[in-house]
């Protein structure tokens, strides 16, 4: 992948949701891409279910890093997480509309180019990519 545009990390509450939105949408504001109206959309959902459903949520001082990338033709958002005992994320067929939960990896999945998970002794990461 293309060029590392910022990394942040943010404390593992669902108000530093916002905050990592907002840090991706202005650094990739500030490197021309205009054209990305998605990324909003996806960043916070990847971020709430790392607030949710892992440790870095669960546990007081908890932080989730998000790094951007760019590479001139696709944008790549990585949201790492401490991890959580669970194994695989599900992502359901089809969304219900009326629910206020499990939509966000389907969202992931129908908005982005492509994305996918790892895990490893650091944490669980979700990434996704875009292209205009």
């Amino acid at each position: 992948m293309g060029g590392l545009l910022g990394r942040v990390e943010v404390l593992g509450l669902s108000s530093s949701v916002k905050i990592a939105r907002d840090y991706v949408r202005s650094v990739l504001h500030v490197a021309g891409r205009r054209d990305l109206d998605e990324v909003g959309v996806l960043v916070s959902e990847v971020v709430t279910n790392a607030v949710r459903h892992s440790e870095s949520g669960r546990r007081p001082g908890g932080v989730v890093a998000v790094r951007v990338y760019d590479d001139g033709e696709t944008v790549r958002v990585e949201v790492t997480d401490e991890g959580s005992p669970g194994g695989i994320p599900m992502v359901p067929i089809q969304a219900e509309p009326f629910s206020e939960s499990g939509r966000g990896l389907w969202l992931v999945r129908e908005l982005s180019t492509s994305w996918g998970w790892s895990q490893n002794a650091e944490g669980h990461t979700v990434w996704f990519e875009l292209r205009p």
